[in-house]
């Protein structure tokens, strides 16, 4: 299986037909040949919607074999892979039978999420521990079984589907924010252990993207936070402007140049807003960074 890894991509070329010719420890690069990489066998958690889909489709269309799976395997009917699986990442059973069906993999993309909203103290701790359970634990359950195959033959890539909120917590998401630094954590931890048996990792952030999450449990709280919820609604579109969220697309874009470009760093922002959003928590401390993102959403609360 190690020769299923993909070469780097020359993404400045528009047609995806290149020949590398080799010459001592140099590699160049025409347009007129055939792909000398082949394809990699990808499997794709919560790959019926957004994020999921369009990177599968992507996938494919690159020339990959996918192993597009979900809860509900139904919502796989439309996309053209290479195999449709169900899987639910919170179920050990679930996912042994999908890896067993799934056969030798390169890669796997950790996309299975769910979110909850509402103020912390009345957050039902089972809806949070059902949260941890696909966001975080689901991930390793998924990865673990990989591991072992991946570490003898040297090779192996983990993208794993975090969010700006894995970085930047916010009001009334602080479930969800929370199992994402989790994944991050978990992440980055693998990224050390790993690295040294050639298996990659990375961490795809992107930004107020539509994630097509099916809306999770919604726990108003005690009516003292209405003007939290009023205020907090309406940062969609102070930071998207009148378009909305965009489409998914440019994350599953960049989850395939991270699954095929080796010098892909460990975590990847995506879209503008994350790449401003994350650019001043880093170079500012915390009330300076609260009080410019208060200003910039117009938060009194």
């Amino acid at each position: 299986m190690v020769g299923r890894l993909a070469l780097p991509v020359i993404r400045d070329v528009g047609c995806p037909a290149l020949a590398f010719r080799w010459r001592g420890s140099k590699a160049r690069a025409t347009r007129a040949a055939v792909v000398t990489w082949r394809a990699m066998r990808i499997l794709i958690t919560g790959a019926g919607r957004a994020i999921g889909a369009a990177t599968a489709t992507g996938l494919s269309r690159a020339g990959h074999e996918v192993v597009a799976t979900a809860r509900d395997v139904s919502t796989l009917d439309d996309l053209e892979v290479a195999l449709r699986l169900p899987l639910d990442v919170t179920d050990p059973r679930s996912v042994a039978a999908a890896l067993d069906a799934a056969g030798d993999l390169d890669a796997v993309v950790n996309n299975a999420a769910r979110n909850g909203k509402g103020p912390l103290e009345a957050h039902p701790i089972d809806d949070i521990e059902g949260i941890f359970a696909t966001n975080v634990f689901g991930m390793l359950r998924v990865v673990q079984p990989l591991l072992p195959a991946w570490r003898a033959r040297g090779s192996g890539v983990v993208v794993n589907v975090s969010s700006i909120q894995g970085r930047v917590a916010t009001p009334l998401d602080g479930a969800y924010s929370a199992s994402k630094y989790a994944l991050e954590s978990f992440s980055e931890t693998l990224h050390y252990e790993l690295g040294h048996f050639g298996i990659r990792v990375v961490i795809i952030e992107p930004g107020y993207t539509a994630p097509g999450m099916k809306r999770g449990e919604r726990t108003p709280g005690d009516p003292a936070y209405a003007e939290l919820w009023e205020q907090w609604e309406h940062t969609d579109r102070v930071v998207t402007g009148p378009s909305g969220r965009p489409g998914p697309d440019t994350v599953a874009t960049a989850i395939r140049n991270a699954l095929e470009d080796p010098d892909t760093p460990l975590r990847v922002p995506v879209g503008e807003d994350a790449a401003m959003v994350l650019g001043a928590r880093s170079s500012l401390g915390d009330a300076e960074f609260e009080a410019t993102m208060r200003a910039v959403l117009g938060a009194t609360w």
